[in-house]
């Protein structure tokens, strides 16, 4: 064996050694979800064959030829019983694509599929596409929508100005993918999310209007939208059912992550929420419910945020940042929420139906003040005084 051979010996044991690495929970948790040791993704979770050459005539030094910067955003299914992501991964061009991995248990063993996902282009290309949100319809398809970018031509000078829209495919194995039309709105759209069954016979779409590429502006919060043909989704009328406010974790803008979990008690939502800070923007996600025979209506929603990034989590390319597209939620009740820290890498937190209801349905609600919080906190203290007294 050669000195090129030996080299590329050691570069496989070293990732497969990475593949194989067992996650384990953290010791202590706050009893509403158990985070894990070590990511489950990372760029140098991508496959080899990805980065190298492995020609020893073409790349003698066996030098990266494309590099990996990132992998993170990635929505989540269940999909012939294996944990499946359809992750976004970034390239050091900063060009992002799409990529399956599938795991037999959700929380490691992470493997890619040999080639990332082909997703054909809308009648205008996109630049850049990412943050897939996957959603199994009632309608039979798998669908998948992500923010298609561009730039805006209408600034021709300024190379920082871009257009978002909200770009539609479906697919029913994962590897094929129709691209539908993008979706047609009075605003611009980063993060929209497909319910999984029809509402009043059409197609129900959870949006983010957007004033600009970046600012909300007058945008709301959460919308939602009915739409009559996902191959031609048009939305002429958008209503906002979960608001922004003034200081709080979502002053700034607000965005459903994964679609919502059903369950008994009422529609299970996760979702970001933006607010400014001396460092810049701090993403947080958060929690809320609605009625199962109204989604629009919310009927409970916890107060502050429910995952901040914490430890390294807050260290990467956008620092102070998680973000969630996905999540599975098994038959037996437990649910694997995956979120990315600082636009960097993708982690993964397991909780359960059961607890996810009672965080949202017995956990104080934001009351937009200071006194409020010191009311709510009082309360807290007198019952548990009144409890431990009483030796209950």
């Amino acid at each position: 064996m050669n000195g090129f051979e030996q080299k590329v010996k050691l570069l496989r044991q070293r990732h497969e050694a990475l593949l194989c690495r067992k996650n384990e929970p953290l010791e202590h948790d706050n009893g509403i979800y158990s985070k894990y040791r070590y990511p489950v993704l990372t760029a140098e979770h991508t496959p080899l064959e990805w980065r190298y050459d492995f020609s020893e005539k073409d790349n003698p030094f066996l030098m990266q030829r494309i590099m990996m910067n990132a992998v993170l955003n990635a929505g989540a299914i269940k999909w012939n019983g294996r944990y499946v992501v359809v992750a976004r991964v970034e390239g050091a061009d900063r060009k992002s694509f799409f990529a399956v991995a599938e795991s037999p248990n959700g929380i490691d063993n992470f493997r890619f599929w040999p080639e990332p996902v082909t997703m054909p282009d809308d009648l205008i290309p996109a630049t850049n596409i990412y943050d897939m949100r996957l959603t199994a319809h009632e309608d039979g398809w798998v669908y998948g929508i992500f923010c298609a970018e561009r730039h805006d031509d209408s600034c021709p000078g300024d190379l920082s100005a871009a257009t978002a829209t909200a770009g539609i495919a479906r697919t029913r194995d994962l590897i094929h993918w129709d691209r539908l039309p993008d979706l047609r709105t009075p605003s611009q759209q980063r993060n929209v999310v497909l319910h999984p069954e029809f509402v009043n016979g059409k197609y129900a779409l959870y949006t983010r209007p957007q004033d600009g590429f970046i600012d909300t502006g007058s945008g709301g919060g959460i919308g939602w939208a009915l739409v009559d043909d996902m191959t031609n989704a048009v939305v002429t009328e958008e209503k906002i059912i979960n608001l922004r406010h003034y200081h709080t974790i979502m002053e700034v803008k607000n965005g459903e992550g994964p679609h919502p979990i059903k369950t008994k008690y009422g529609w299970l939502h996760l979702a970001h929420g933006v607010r400014g800070c001396a460092s810049g923007l701090r993403y947080v996600l958060y929690m809320y419910m609605t009625a199962l025979d109204d989604p629009t209506r919310v009927i409970a929603q916890p107060g502050g945020y429910f995952l901040v990034p914490e430890g390294a989590e807050y260290v990467g390319d956008v620092m102070n940042v998680v973000f969630s597209n996905g999540w599975i939620a098994d038959d037996d009740g437990k649910v694997f929420i995956y979120y990315a820290s600082s636009d960097t890498r993708l982690h993964v937190a397991t909780s359960t139906i059961e607890r996810l209801v009672d965080y949202c349905m017995n956990t104080p609600a934001d009351g937009f003040t200071t006194t409020a919080s010191v009311e709510t906190l009082k309360r807290l203290i007198a019952k548990n005084r009144t409890t431990l007294s009483s030796g209950r």
